[in-house]
């Protein structure tokens, strides 16, 4: 009987032992994207409730600051159990290719997955035949945010092509508004330098740049950088002070008709300025881009070797999740990744972003990691630093192809 006892004893310590765990997760959403995160590790913890959250964030606007962090991590062989990552070549290019990630094939066969994920979205996160990272959202990189009551007052309209609204900021300015379209720091120049290259070069243009079938020191490259140029004349003067969400603010107090941004600033706009969709806020494609859906999707995986494999393939099962992504995305101003959402826990904007989503024409984002690897995204942005100081379209678009050459692009 004693021994059957110590035996019970000895089988519950463990039993507890092994319900108590931890889990570190590694991204760069904090603060006013803080909120969507944290609703992700609440339902974690409803589930998991022996489990300690290690919640570790480096704030950076499109994770630039850490991206470097986790680069030290990863290489030192102190890997985060699971990490936020743009889906596509920015994990493939990187981490994918060293062999530092775990093959997710038999957690999306047993999650059902590929029933519920896009196909185009599965080959993203795709290689060599391996699923590498689970996608919690799909973002729209090509959005243009503006306040409806200010473009009244103003009398002008959403533009809808680039010349359109190189028109339009001609026209603001004649009216004393000396930068209609704000900017912030260099990746969201990065971001509106996408927009305008989409917008000119068109949805099959922009992919052949990334695919090696259109150079970038092409003539249609090079006029499309001349115009991104004429748009930056548009842009206030103290673009590289600002995060994107003091540049949001501006279109949020009327100071600045548009800004072009990522759908996260619906999340920002709804969530911490408490506006309104539709009064409060206005959105329109980016010009050029009303039959195309820009994409990037944030994505954990799986790096080998971690500490805690249980507790990161259990976040990636929430992550995955129908119930996970309903109570992220609203938060986070994103859509889904899963096509079976429930769309009426969804504000206008996203349920209009969602649809577009299954009509218009699917590209990758380069700012954010989807098109292109590491090693030309790293370099690109003092590429665009170079370019808005001096307008040379020709030197700016040959030191894009030697980029591109470097990176492989193409090859």
């Amino acid at each position: 009987m004693k021994k059957v006892l110590l035996l019970a004893l000895a089988l519950g310590t463990a039993t507890t032992a092994s319900a108590a765990g931890k889990l570190e997760i590694f991204s760069w959403w904090s603060g006013d994207e803080g909120p969507a995160l944290e609703a992700l590790v609440k339902l974690y913890g409803q589930k998991y409730p022996g489990v300690t959250v290690d919640n570790a964030t480096v704030s950076g606007g499109a994770g630039t600051n850490a991206k470097a962090v986790l680069k030290t991590r990863m290489l030192g062989g102190t890997p985060p159990d699971s990490f936020q990552v743009h889906a596509g070549q920015e994990l493939t290019g990187t981490w994918v290719v060293s062999g530092r990630m775990e093959n997710l094939n038999s957690l999306f066969n047993s999650e059902g997955w590929k029933k519920v994920f896009p196909k185009d979205l599965i080959n993203l996160i795709s290689y060599k035949g391996g699923i590498y990272s689970v996608p919690v959202n799909v973002h729209r990189s090509n959005v243009m945010w503006y306040n409806p009551a200010r473009l009244k007052s103003w009398g002008v309209a959403v533009p809808k092509t680039w010349p359109e609204f190189l028109t339009t900021c001609a026209a603001l300015k004649a009216k004393g508004l000396q930068a209609p379209l704000v900017v912030g720091e260099n990746w969201t120049q990065q971001h509106l330098w996408e927009n305008v290259m989409v917008g000119v070069l068109g949805a099959q243009g922009w992919d052949n740049l990334w695919s090696g079938k259109m150079k970038f020191t092409d003539p249609k490259v090079v006029g499309a950088f001349t115009t991104f140029g004429k748009v930056m004349d548009c842009t206030n003067k103290d673009a590289s002070g600002l995060s994107w969400q003091q540049a949001s603010d501006r279109i949020a107090d009327g100071t600045s008709a548009f800004n072009i941004m990522g759908d996260w600033a619906a999340g920002y706009f709804t969530t911490t300025k408490k506006l309104t969709p539709g009064t409060g806020f206005g959105w329109a494609t980016a010009p050029g881009t009303s039959k195309t859906f820009v994409m990037l999707a944030d994505s954990f995986g799986l790096p080998k070797g971690v500490k805690n494999k249980t507790e990161a393939t259990n976040w990636l099962k929430l992550l995955g999740s129908k119930a996970g992504q309903d109570a992220f995305n609203p938060l986070k101003g994103s859509i889904a990744a899963r096509l079976d959402s429930d769309m009426s826990k969804y504000n206008v904007y996203s349920q209009s972003a969602a649809r577009d989503w299954k009509s218009s024409r699917i590209v990758g984002s380069m700012v954010h990691g989807a098109v292109a690897p590491e090693t030309f995204t790293s370099a690109f942005g003092a590429l665009i630093d170079q370019f808005v100081a001096g307008k040379d379209s020709k030197a700016a678009t040959a030191a894009a192809q030697q980029l591109a050459d470097k990176a492989g692009i193409g090859k």
